[in-house]
């Protein structure tokens, strides 16, 4: 598959030959849901557990007569009715963590990029390197690019710092290293926008 290479002034930067095995393959909803459904699983925070009745420490020893005292037949203070006892039927520890087999998940990445390529929302610059790093200056080239509504930027082996820089206040757009790309961020975005250097890193993640 080949296209067209843009600077960020929006003039052409010649071609790019993008390989078809990553690319070009056909997206299959039922893959990129699974892929989906376990990150964000895997995102969730591990629940933290409340100290119930034997994991309070209070003295154990009956406080009060078992008759003849006017109130409750009550143990010890530890019971859940109460001030500092223990909490009745809390929650319990767990930690929200699935696996998914390699392949999946890297079948899952091939199809969130082909998805975008197939309809058209693939963009594809020369580099992010911005002569004067500002965010009113990086607005007006966004316009011409044609980033759409949402836009995920991914670079090389690290994003340029004056693009992270002027795009850290525009909320449409968000950017990420290579080695951050994700099937929920690309399908998450309207456009997904690779320079060079990530497409050169994405296809030797998954050639290597």
């Amino acid at each position: 598959m080949k296209l067209k290479v843009q600077t960020l002034d929006a003039k052409a930067s010649g071609d790019i030959e993008l390989n078809d095995e990553v690319f070009a393959v056909e997206p299959r909803a039922d893959i990129l849901a699974r892929v989906v459904q376990w990150q964000l699983h895997n995102r969730r925070a591990p629940a933290r557990a409340a100290r119930e009745r034997s994991d309070v420490a209070r003295s154990g020893k009956k406080f009060g007569r078992q008759k003849g005292g006017g109130t409750a037949r009550h143990g010890d203070r530890r019971a859940p009715v109460f001030i500092g006892g223990g909490k009745a039927h809390g929650p319990r520890a767990r930690v929200f963590e699935s696996s998914l087999n390699k392949k999946v998940r890297a079948l899952g990445l091939k199809m969130a990029l082909s998805s975008k390529a197939k309809d058209g929302k693939l963009v594809v610059v020369d580099t992010l390197e911005l002569k004067d790093a500002k965010t009113k200056a990086l607005i007006a080239k966004i316009g011409k690019l044609g980033f759409g509504a949402t836009a995920l930027v991914i670079d090389g082996e690290a994003v340029d710092n004056g693009f992270q820089l002027a795009s850290s206040n525009i909320h449409t757009i968000n950017v990420l290293p290579a080695i951050g790309a994700n099937v929920y961020d690309i399908l998450k975005h309207e456009t997904l926008v690779l320079t060079r250097a990530a497409v050169e890193k994405l296809e030797a993640r998954f050639n290597g």
